[in-house]
């Protein structure tokens, strides 16, 4: 495994004079590398698009569905009584009744439980928080050793990258190879 330091910039412009800059530090163009990563959710992992197989927000959401069914199957058969007692209806409106409660109260009761997972009011102060997402930019990668590793954080930060992360993988062909955007970046400590 490769040691590679990377820094995210809002613009191409910005990265290649960053590059510009590690060249002039004594960088190869072998050992530098600038592409796209695009925003959370957005990486196509799956073949209907998305990232991830289940979202965080909807781990409540077959509950509320459980509990939904119940309450609209109680409420639905309650209006169906009233409707047979008071009109004379058939049994049919009864059962008519009951599913289409239990199916409306399945569908408030999964939506009422669907969260997104940024907003809960309990989640701890972003502050403190360690990232667990890339953020979208154009994400200039140096293979570096243990001696100039310093150098090109540094040489990252100087020249404006938002994030400066630390990371191992396969170098090959001066490309970072193995990149994984869902992969938490770890930040590279300063000296």
């Amino acid at each position: 495994m490769s040691l590679i330091i990377a820094g995210r910039f809002d613009t191409f412009a910005q990265a290649e004079a960053a590059a510009g800059q590690l060249f002039a530090r004594g960088f190869a163009e072998d050992d530098v590398t600038l592409f796209f990563v695009n925003p959370p959710g957005q990486h196509g992992r799956f073949p209907i698009g998305g990232d991830v197989a289940v979202d965080a927000g909807t781990r409540k959401a077959g509950a509320g569905a459980g509990r939904g069914i119940v309450f609209g199957a109680i409420a639905g058969a309650v209006i169906g009584a009233v409707a047979l007692a008071l009109m004379q209806a058939s049994v049919l409106v009864l059962a008519l009744a009951t599913g289409l409660g239990a199916y409306l109260g399945s569908l408030v009761g999964a939506l009422s439980m669907t969260r997104d997972p940024d907003r809960v009011s309990n989640a701890p102060d972003p502050s403190r928080q360690v990232k667990t997402e890339r953020d979208a930019g154009v994400l200039l990668a140096v293979h570096v050793n243990p001696d100039t590793r310093e150098t090109a954080a540094e040489v990252l930060r100087q020249a404006g990258a938002k994030d400066v992360e630390r990371a191992y993988g396969r170098w090959s062909e001066g490309r970072w190879v193995d990149f994984d955007p869902l992969a938490p970046p770890v930040p590279a400590s300063r000296p």
